[in-house]
């Protein structure tokens, strides 16, 4: 994933977003749960979203997959402000989600489930057939039910899905949840295939030195409020710290740089 992390180097020079969030507020009832939140994901990036439970993270990948309605703010998609889309429609236009916990159709076959991704399709490399290309132990369980999978391959399955709606940007939340280490490497080494087909990243993440592994870009969030914004190698370990937990001595949010 070094490349990426290169990538990330040149963002301010690499042209339009692809992602743009706007001063979004989103409450669940009361609760205000993103307070202000900004920021651009450029095409070809691994933005990583990072912060302790509840500070907002799912809830801001769930409104830019248009789950959940901001209170004020804006989501644009290519320059295009899509805010009011409902997710099929935003899915139709490449923003697609492997959600937190998979939510698969575990008593749908693996391939059953591919088909149900495949429902709103842009045109693109992806089909079920390079699915199992990639992932090559599905094409021979491709009529076993999901719900007799491991977590791991439930994952990938999910993952399979998102993919053959050939998204522009691919939006992974808690990709590493309650799966076991090694499994989590395995499926973290497919993302270079993945990104080389031209899709970017928005990933929420609650292990953050993976996170700091693949990411172009971090993003944290402390209670819906941004603490960080940064490319990884421009802060350390002290200042992620202390933006995750809300210490002193984070780093100022914003463009590498800005505040120095």
């Amino acid at each position: 994933m070094t490349g990426a992390g290169e990538a990330g180097g040149e963002r301010q020079g690499n042209g339009t977003p692809l992602v743009e969030v706007h001063d979004l507020v989103v409450h669940h009832g009361q609760l205000r749960a993103l307070d202000g939140v900004s920021f651009q994901v450029y095409p070809g990036e691994v933005y990583a979203i990072i912060g302790a439970n509840g500070a907002g993270k799912s809830t801001l990948l769930r409104t830019i997959a248009g789950l959940h309605h901001p209170t004020t703010g804006s989501v644009l998609f290519d320059g295009k402000d899509v805010t009011g889309l409902r997710p099929e429609r935003r899915a139709a236009q490449g923003i697609v989600m492997v959600p937190e916990g998979r939510r698969l159709f575990e008593s749908l076959s693996v391939e059953e489930n591919l088909q149900v991704g495949a429902t709103y399709a842009r045109q693109g490399p992806w089909t079920i057939e390079r699915v199992y290309e990639m992932f090559d132990w599905m094409r021979e369980r491709r009529k076993q039910p999901t719900a007799q999978l491991s977590g791991g391959e439930q994952q990938t399955v999910a993952i399979g899905r998102a993919l053959v709606a050939n998204p522009r940007v691919l939006l992974l939340d808690e990709l590493s949840l309650g799966l076991a280490p090694v499994v989590v490497q395995r499926i973290y080494g497919m993302l270079p295939q993945i990104l080389a087909t031209g899709l970017t990243i928005l990933l929420v993440e609650q292990d953050v030195s993976q996170a700091l592994r693949v990411a172009s870009h971090i993003h944290c969030l402390l209670e819906g409020r941004t603490t960080l914004e940064s490319r990884p190698a421009d802060v350390t370990a002290e200042q992620v710290e202390a933006a995750y937990f809300g210490l002193a001595g984070a780093a100022p949010a914003g463009r590498p740089g800005e505040g120095e």
